[in-house]
């Protein structure tokens, strides 16, 4: 298999033993998929996977255990024995995440075993998973900053941040010297104000341009804003793909109670931000120029 969908390998907390009839529940656990060394330390012998093949449960090769309903990547991640890593592990981390060429990301021992489809990514600082073929956070932050665009690692890492999971130093810390300048410079445009990715975006390409930006502001008889720019001009981000009727008219009222105010109102939409962030900070510098 060439390509990584992005399907999600179920995130697990707390692991459970079963008997040694339940093949089927452990590898639900498991995301649907595992190899025997994982089943059997849920408490699965042999002769509960021999019953439980004979009964519809899958063996693609030998060692690998899989319910029918199993996703083919996750199948396809543990027949070459790799881990994802990198943006191809964020969902499994709850990380926000820009998408990608659609290749897989992942470690291997030997990076030769890895094939054309695959983005290897070598080295681990921590323990993987002991359930699922997933780097830990750290190394997929890591590998993340060292691999990605500027926007697509920062978005991870802010997420991470600020729920914190993680932290600047740690990571600054474990990517030294002139070969990881690329990555700490994305470091440096980590903050904790954003509750979204858009807005972890929009704050970064302004204050790039050397705009004073506020995130999360609160207005009288407004509420919070996403961001609150050089202290009158507000930026509102809108991350959906159909809108709500109600929602709309919610917004479009406080937009007009900030104007009231005195401030000067602009919303921007997911394609404003992601794949158009150029045209989008020139509007807004333009509106700013001219109260300038």
């Amino acid at each position: 298999m060439s390509t990584y969908s992005g399907t999600p390998l179920p995130n697990t907390n707390g692991c459970h033993h079963y008997g040694p009839m339940d093949v089927s529940k452990a590898l639900e656990q498991c995301g649907g998929a595992a190899r025997r060394p994982t089943l059997a330390g849920l408490g699965v012998d042999d002769a509960a996977l021999r019953r439980a093949v004979r009964g519809g449960v899958l063996q693609p090769k030998r060692g690998l255990y899989a319910l029918p309903t199993a996703s083919p990547e996750l199948v396809a991640v543990l027949w070459n024995r790799e881990l994802l890593t990198c943006v191809s592990a964020a969902r499994n981390h709850n990380l926000w995440f820009l998408p990608s060429s659609g290749l897989r990301h992942v470690y291997h021992r030997r990076q030769a075993a890895v094939g054309d489809g695959a983005v290897h990514h070598a080295g681990l600082l921590l323990p993987a998973s002991s359930l699922h073929p997933v780097a830990s956070l750290a190394d997929v932050l890591i590998h993340a900053l060292r691999c990605l665009s500027f926007p697509e690692a920062l978005v991870m890492v802010e997420c991470a941040v600020a729920r914190g999971d993680m932290t600047v130093e740690f990571l600054r810390q474990r990517l030294p010297g002139r070969r990881n300048g690329k990555a700490r410079a994305v470091l440096h445009w980590v903050d904790r104000g954003a509750d979204s990715l858009l807005a972890t975006l929009a704050r970064t390409y302004f204050r790039q341009a050397g705009i004073s930006v506020q995130p999360q502001a609160y207005l009288e008889r407004v509420g919070y804003v996403d961001l609150l720019l050089d202290g009158w001009l507000v930026v509102e981000l809108d991350g959906r793909h159909h809108a709500e009727w109600k929602q709309v008219k919610k917004d479009h009222r406080r937009n007009n109670e900030s104007v009231v105010q005195g401030y000067t109102a602009l919303r921007y939409y997911y394609s404003d931000v992601v794949h158009r962030p150029e045209a989008m900070v020139a509007q807004v510098l333009a509106v700013l120029g001219r109260r300038r």
